[in-house]
């Protein structure tokens, strides 16, 4: 009888301390601060968004994510309702991007202020008032770097086409012509001078047919020249497009700087973590896993002598070879 009272003692200690770490725990998690809801409707993928992620204004924590659905609204849309601290500056310019928490694939609601307005953004026919999404980073990388390339193919398709075979036959043949008026000149000098010291002779020539051998010559050379000038136009105009992507691609701020600082970011998130974050990771894990064995080590005592949580576990009896010790009755 007095070993089950003790047992319900024990176990109504047990069920006491439980309680008392239950109430501890709310008390330690407890949010007091005022917050706001508000609203994000968007057509952009929200991939890495998770309810409980983190809301930020310009780096500093000020809120998080409430839920994640389909805006009943605007079909198509994505709707997030996140909660802000009431002291939170958001105004009717306040909007929002998704960041990335390093390697891990994880988003968080960003928020920033254009400063365009200094009103402060308030419920509107009693609906909860909603802040715009911008595009990130990687969204703004993956727009333009598709643009980049669809200019890229455009020039080089059209590079193709200027040095297609029909192209550079037409090329070759103005620059033959060319040729041809250059000795057709020539010869229509001989004859021009011939004319004028009044030789004769039987390669001399008359007046009138002079002047329709230069007619005919300048009319072949501007035709020529036309010709030349059009393909040399189209090549400058794809060289021209072509110069043009490549200094989009590579001026400050372009896809590739872009490209280049999203890598180096990523980069110097990965050392943090592998410096500092996975090895706090694995000591804490290394502390959990060194309570859990005196947790069950503690139970395993309490499920054998539970009578220790009231008298205590006592001082062990002193066996063979130790002082005090004292052999067993009937032993011989």
């Amino acid at each position: 009888m007095e070993n089950k009272s003790h047992a319900l003692a024990a176990g109504a200690f047990v069920l006491l301390v439980s309680a008392l770490l239950v109430a501890l725990a709310t008390w330690l998690t407890r949010d007091a601060a005022l917050r706001t809801v508000y609203e994000i409707s968007t057509r952009e993928p929200v991939t890495g968004l998770q309810v409980q992620a983190a809301v930020r204004y310009r780096g500093i924590p000020v809120g998080k994510v409430l839920s994640i659905d389909f805006d009943p609204k605007i079909a198509g849309n994505v709707r997030v309702s996140i909660s802000v601290d009431d002291s939170t500056p958001i105004t009717e310019s306040t909007f929002a991007t998704l960041g990335f928490q390093g390697v891990t694939g994880l988003s968080f609601v960003q928020l920033d202020d254009s400063g365009a307005s200094t009103v402060e953004l308030e419920p509107k026919d009693g609906e909860t008032p909603r802040i715009p999404l911008r595009p990130g980073l990687f969204s703004k990388l993956t727009d333009q770097g598709a643009s980049a390339m669809a200019q890229l193919e455009e020039t080089t398709r059209r590079l193709n086409a200027l040095l297609a075979p029909e192209q550079q036959k037409a090329l070759l043949d103005a620059v033959r012509n060319i040729g041809h008026a250059a000795g057709n000149i020539n010869q229509l000098s001989l004859h021009l001078d011939q004319l004028l010291q009044g030789q004769g002779g039987p390669g001399s020539v008359s007046a009138p047919q002079l002047a329709q051998e230069v007619s005919a010559t300048l009319k072949a050379l501007q035709a020529t020249s036309a010709e030349a000038s059009r393909t040399v136009q189209e090549g400058s105009r794809a060289a021209s497009e072509l110069a043009q992507v490549a200094q989009r691609l590579r001026q400050s701020g372009g896809s590739l700087d872009k490209l280049d600082q999203g890598v180096d970011a990523m980069q110097l998130t990965g050392k943090t973590l592998n410096a500092s974050t996975l090895p706090r990771v694995s000591k804490a894990a290394d502390d959990v896993a060194r309570a859990a064995r005196r947790v069950e080590r503690t139970a395993n005592n309490l499920n054998e002598n539970p009578q220790t949580l009231l008298y205590g576990a006592g001082t062990v009896a002193p066996g063979p070879g130790e002082p005090g010790f004292t052999a067993p009755q009937g032993t011989k």
